[in-house]
């Protein structure tokens, strides 16, 4: 997921920061971050939450970071 590195760059965070963060292991952070692995739903909200940006900006399906509330 490119998007997941570009967030976490550009935050200056290491994987097992965003991992301890989201509450998993950097080793499943990591595989969900290069496409290797489907993110659980609960995973993922908890990573929209931690960079105060939409699911579907993690996931590609739009450009705009911005949550709609």
């Amino acid at each position: 997921m490119y998007r997941m590195k570009l967030l976490r760059e550009s935050e200056l965070l290491t994987q097992q920061q965003v991992a301890d963060a989201i509450i998993c292991s950097q080793r499943a952070y990591s595989h969900y971050e290069k496409g290797e692995r489907d993110i659980p739903t609960d995973t993922l909200i908890r990573l929209a939450d931690f960079y105060d940006v939409s699911v579907d900006y993690i996931l590609g399906r739009t450009d705009n970071p911005k949550l709609n509330k």
